[in-house]
């Protein structure tokens, strides 16, 4: 596209002001910004905050709104959220206006809030769609546009082709008709809190808990929740706690990092935590601790697993395909069956059946019903739950007794731009998989050892790992 006429028709003069100068000046940072529009996928958008077709602005949010207008059709109900990102409240409202303009009744919820309430929203309040703002565990300087379709699940194809046409054809953005008629202010908030403390049975002893926001939306929502499920002794980590779109206190705000942690672990140790909860920035990924040990996303996924299992007599388990096989076991053991499927929610939750998935990314979907996509602030609610009346790590043993002992890891590798398919080597009850992030400029290799003690399969995991490149430094 050429950038003289993008930045002649960009509504905002920021950024339309920063094309022209880079076009005066020649700046490299042109050719880049203007390298082909950033592409719409089953993720939806995500990218750079700034000027230009390959970034996350004014222009470009208008532009992707009146594509999902398009494919909606006017007398649609779209439910809107968005988190505390920078620029998220003012594509938040660019995107309001466009879907009104469009014939389109906005529920736009209050903003900075998590991406699971947006999720929870669409089924709750009958939608035939929603819009969230976010970009989940990404780099400060990127923010996003996520698409749920009536289910309340994240599209798939062939929406997400159907819309990327769709926004092909779009009017340049100062073109499109904005206005306010259709938009509703609504919050299901508490609908949100009461459906998720419903899960949980009363707490059988009082842990002390510590949180982290990681200076996300969730905070706030996850203390209120743990205290309406009847656990006292909650301890967020205050200086995470409220939403800082700049994440000041880590090098990625993504709870799965190399010292995301650290804060969270060094206040457990003041205030004596038995348990740590983290969540990503936009609340719908948790992480888990104890003191000493931080838990893999697998090992949470077979804890909550056996939890779901152990309560039900009918319904299905799944995971990604990228995730651990011990929840097959798991399923199998009580009689039910288990889905894998490719990796990403959208997939997930779309299972036939399921009463609980997960993928090894720490998300985990604990209330299929409410809440079509990975939730972690019920999720946190569930491991309380488990940790109330039992030691983790115990349950951890007591499961690899009975199945073997499943120890997975992770590296991931930046790279610039990551391409291929997903390659698998089995070593015998031994797994390497490769494949490349569908949201980060990463490639990333998971490996699985299985073996009848813990001791056993950790060399064996070791071994694998030593086949992998280096990981990286972010």
């Amino acid at each position: 596209m050429n950038p003289a006429e993008w930045a002649a028709h960009d509504p905002d003069p920021v950024t339309r002001a920063e094309v022209r100068g880079w076009i005066d000046s020649g700046d490299p940072l042109l050719r880049e910004r203007f390298s082909g529009p950033l592409t719409f996928g089953t993720a939806g958008l995500r990218g750079p905050i700034g000027a230009g077709e390959t970034a996350m602005n004014v222009a470009t949010v208008t532009r992707a709104t009146a594509g999902v207008a398009a494919w909606l059709g006017a007398g649609a109900r779209v439910v809107l959220g968005c988190d505390a990102r920078h620029g998220s409240r003012a594509f938040y409202a660019v995107a309001a206006e466009v879907l009104s303009a469009a014939g389109i009744e906005v529920l736009a919820l209050p903003p900075h809030l998590p991406t699971p309430v947006t999720a929870f929203a669409v089924r709750h309040l009958r939608a035939d769609a929603g819009v969230m703002i976010t970009a989940s565990h990404n780099p400060a300087t990127d923010n996003g546009y996520k698409v749920y379709d009536a289910t309340g699940s994240q599209i798939i194809p062939p929406a997400d082709s159907q819309i990327a046409a769709l926004i092909d054809a779009a009017d340049w953005a100062d073109t499109i008709p904005r206005s306010r008629s259709l938009i509703r202010e609504v919050t299901v908030v508490e609908e949100y809190l009461a459906r998720a403390v419903s899960l949980i049975d009363a707490p059988s002893s009082q842990p002390v808990i510590v949180t982290t926001a990681l200076h996300g939306v969730g905070g706030e929502l996850l203390a209120r929740a743990l205290r309406a499920a009847g656990f006292q002794r909650v301890h967020p980590v205050s200086e995470q706690e409220q939403p800082d779109p700049d994440f000041p206190t880590v090098a990625f705000p993504n709870p799965e990092e190399s010292g995301a942690l650290d804060l969270a672990f060094a206040h457990a140790e003041r205030v004596g935590a038995d348990l740590i909860l983290a969540l990503d920035p936009d609340a719908d990924r948790c992480a888990v601790a104890v003191p000493g040990r931080q838990f893999t996303g697998d090992e949470i996924g077979a804890i909550l697993g056996w939890e779901v299992a152990s309560r039900t007599e009918s319904g299905v388990l799944a995971c990604s395909n990228v995730s651990s096989r011990l929840l097959r076991k798991i399923a199998a053991h009580h009689g039910l069956d288990c889905v894998e499927t490719p990796t990403g929610f959208k997939w997930i939750a779309r299972v036939p059946d399921l009463i609980f998935g997960y993928e090894e990314a720490l998300g985990y979907c604990v209330d299929p019903e409410a809440v079509a996509d990975k939730d972690g602030i019920t999720a946190c609610l569930r491991v309380a739950e488990v940790a109330s009346r039992s030691n983790l790590e115990t349950r951890l043993d007591e499961l690899g007794e009975l199945f073997g002992y499943h120890l997975t890891s992770q590296v991931a590798v930046r790279v610039a731009a990551p391409q291929g398919e997903m390659r698998v080597s089995e070593r015998g009850p031994d797994r390497i998989i490769v494949r490349p992030s569908g949201t980060e400029p990463k490639i990333k290799y998971y490996f699985e050892a299985v073996a009848p003690t813990r001791a056993e399969a950790q060399e064996r995991l070791t071994a694998l790992r030593a086949a992998a490149p280096a990981p990286s430094s972010g």
